[in-house]
């Protein structure tokens, strides 16, 4: 019997178009003899199915079910798509808890600890993983240029502290950039974290849960054309993508044996990307990414493609993993 399969994509946040290409990538490469697949949209204003010719059907919010032909849609499991909040923040993870309906990401505790970068570097640096000088602001705080340079450098980063693809994030050369920088930032979240620039090779790291096993998918090196991974190095064609990275041997294994204990230490499942910068042979992490991009030209899939592993495989394994 056919599993029905929920695969929620939209969101409250700026990400939400690259959601909706996410899920419906998964709902177009879903084996059709195994699972029936409902295209759930969820926003602000509405939850609703949307069917294969764009009608539209309220989902029922108190027990995440559907009405169709008067007959009662319960789904067996969830597949997380939604980039940003709710899905990627533990309030989708926490409600489909709640209800005791599987889904296919992390749990709730690991989304909002991994959506907020600067908890989650402070827990890493107990475990040794490092990452760049930081300083931090809280919408209202007094802005000291002199003691943020001075604790971070320039250039620097100023980056919205719960934001996902970019938004919120400006490359700071100069003091009096900072200000425009951080109202930018505050356009997206009402905290903020600077980071110092870090020089050397970036990369990005999917590690998934693959037929029960922890596994790190080949390397990404990324290659951008513009002054960093912004949003349009990520989806405007403005940057390489190689896989696998062009990294030293040494460099691989250091990247891959701590893309793999932040994985276990913070007792992950589903799908991650983490993002590393090399100074030398060691990997600085940026941050965690728990729904990462879906679509056929998204890093994970590449990382997937490259390790043998084909779309229909690897969100099958997806969502076996969510019903085990």
């Amino acid at each position: 019997m056919r599993k029905k399969v929920a695969i929620i994509m939209g969101g409250f946040s700026s990400e939400y178009k690259i959601s909706l290409k996410s899920g419906n990538v998964v709902y177009d490469y879903l084996d059709k003899e195994k699972y029936d697949a409902y295209r759930i949209h969820i926003f602000k204003d509405r939850w609703i199915y949307v069917d294969s010719n764009e009608k539209e059907f309220p989902v029922n919010r108190h027990d995440f079910s559907l009405k169709l032909n008067n007959q009662m849609v319960k789904f067996d499991c969830v597949f997380n798509a939604i980039h940003g909040t709710p899905g990627e923040d533990g309030l989708m993870q926490a409600y489909f808890k709640l209800l005791g309906i599987p889904q296919t990401s992390c749990g709730f505790y690991q989304a909002a600890l991994t959506f907020n970068k600067r908890d989650l570097l402070s827990v890493l640096k107990a475990y040794g993983i490092k990452s760049a000088p930081s300083y931090y602001l809280n919408k209202g705080d007094k802005i000291d240029e002199k003691q943020i340079i001075d604790k971070v450098k320039l250039p620097c980063f100023v980056k919205a502290n719960k934001s996902g693809s970019s938004y919120g994030i400006t490359k700071v050369y100069k003091a009096e950039e900072l200000k425009n920088a951080i109202s930018l930032a505050y356009m997206e979240d009402d905290e903020i974290i600077i980071e110092g620039f870090l020089e050397g090779t970036e990369v990005s790291v999917g590690v998934i849960k693959y037929k029960g096993e922890t596994t790190v998918l080949p390397i990404t090196e990324i290659v951008t054309e513009n002054d960093f991974f912004d949003y349009e190095a990520k989806y405007e064609g403005k940057s390489q993508e190689i896989t696998p990275a062009r990294i030293s041997n040494e460099q691989e294994q250091n990247v891959t044996r701590i893309a793999r204990t932040i994985y276990d230490v913070l007792k992950m499942n589903g799908f991650s990307r983490s993002e590393f910068i090399f100074i030398g042979e060691d990997p600085f992490l940026l941050e965690v990414n728990t729904t990462p991009g879906l679509t056929k030209e998204s890093i994970l899939p590449q990382q997937a493609k490259e390790a043998g592993i084909d779309l229909s495989q690897l969100f099958e394994s997806a969502i076996e993993e969510a019903l085990s």
